[in-house]
């Protein structure tokens, strides 16, 4: 029987659970429903799954030994697993925007800077009018709005600043997120998808002259660079290292509160200047668009464990169905209101527009079902355009709203 215990705490591991919340998350994320599937949000499922089953078992008896599955021990494990896949995500996408963030400042680029501002501002201004009105409290208020809005690094932000006030600010913020976060993902998948059918766009067409509008090339350096690695590790390393310390810096905003961009914001400057240049000197900091995709999604995979599994503990706890219908609200009233600026306002086309939204989102599973929808990957420009400035105003805002209570 001991034996038997000692093989079942094995399996009940935190590593096991991170690997199985994984397997089943990109299987259920695999499943298609008329041409609809969660894709890696499917693990944010089975995580904040797994945190409510959690909530309820928090440890059982074979034979004589009692198996453990949550304490304050693993709960921090769980939290390095999410501070990881945060800086590791937050850093490919800066990466990979950084070369055309800084050489596309034209008119059409002030368009795509001005939707995410327009998208982030709208859900800000929501989220503090029902706060203010006594809905809800901030730490609540700005985790369910990171959460609608998909801003994992939003939420990282959000959780740093919760913490310095207590813990139990941190768990609203991240139960906040759980219960925004799936609607937040569906709504604009949903929304992508929809559109172009309501508004009857013949997609083959609109296809053909937005790729003759849409050529545009990096000139490569012609300077022969030293590479460390073939894969890019070190480039990579250094900019998320580099992005820790920039995140580290403290400005005082008054006598008894300060604002950093955190490890999230921090990581996403350095990646956009070191994607920007490319090199220092004569050594290679370019980093393949392959690896870069794959530390993108691999991050995305971990912070939804490590913040999923916490937020399901916290969901039953926090869970409220009137929540619910503010995370609805905070996902489709910017997505709404930054739709029709792009149409109206800036006279963007069908693709630019979707795509703006799906950067202004900060939604990658919703850039996805577009390149699907549209037939070419030539609408992720719009969302490289707009998601940076998007992240970094939900990570300032997220940052601001938590330490001073707005």
């Amino acid at each position: 029987m001991n034996y038997l215990g000692s093989v079942t705490g094995s399996l009940l591991s935190t590593l096991f659970f991170i690997f199985v919340i994984a397997a089943l998350g990109y299987l259920i994320g695999s499943i298609k429903i008329k041409g609809i599937s969660l894709g890696t949000a499917g693990v944010l499922l089975v995580a904040l799954l797994v945190g409510v089953l959690f909530s309820n078992v928090s440890s059982f008896t074979v034979g004589e030994k009692t198996i453990t599955i949550w304490s304050d021990s693993i709960k921090s494990l769980f939290s390095l697993v999410s501070n990881i896949g945060t800086a590791m995500f937050v850093t490919a996408v800066g990466l990979i925007a950084g070369p055309k963030f800084f050489r596309s400042f034209n008119k059409s680029m002030l368009s795509y800077l001005l939707m995410g501002v327009c998208v982030i501002t709208t859900g800000v201004i929501l989220n503090v009018i029902i706060c203010a009105a006594g809905g809800m409290d901030f730490a609540m208020g700005t985790g369910l709005l990171t959460g609608s809005l998909t801003s994992t690094p939003g939420l990282s932000a959000a959780k740093e600043a919760a913490a310095v006030i207590g813990e139990d600010f941190a768990n609203e913020v991240t139960a906040g997120y759980g219960i925004g976060y799936l609607y937040g993902v569906l709504g604009v998948v949903l929304f992508v998808q929809i559109m172009p059918k309501i508004l009857k766009v013949d997609i083959a067409k609109e296809r053909e002259s937005f790729i003759a509008a849409s050529s545009v090339r990096i000139a490569e350096t012609d300077k022969k660079l030293f590479k460390t690695d073939g894969f890019g590790f070190f480039p990579f390393c250094f900019t998320v290292a580099i992005g820790i310390v920039i995140g580290s810096i403290k400005i005082p905003i008054s006598s008894t509160s300060y604002f950093s961009f955190g490890s999230s914001g921090g990581t996403l400057i350095a990646g956009l200047i070191v994607g920007h240049f490319g090199h220092f000197g004569k050594l290679d900091m370019r980093v393949s668009k392959s690896t870069l995709n794959f530390f993108r999604e691999l991050g995305l995979m971990l912070f939804l464990i490590g913040a999923g599994v916490p937020g399901g503990v916290n969901f039953v706890k926090y869970f409220n169905w009137l929540y619910l219908v503010y995370g609805i609200l905070f996902t489709t009233i910017p997505m709404v209101v930054g739709f029709l600026l792009a149409k109206y306002v800036f006279k963007l086309s069908i693709f630019n527009n979707l795509g703006s939204i799906t950067g202004g989102m900060t939604s990658t599973p919703a850039l996805g079902s577009l390149i699907s929808v549209a037939g070419t990957d030539e609408v992720a420009s719009a969302y490289a355009a707009t998601y940076p400035v998007a992240l970094v105003l939900i990570v300032i805002a997220s940052n601001l709203m938590v330490t001073l209570g707005l």
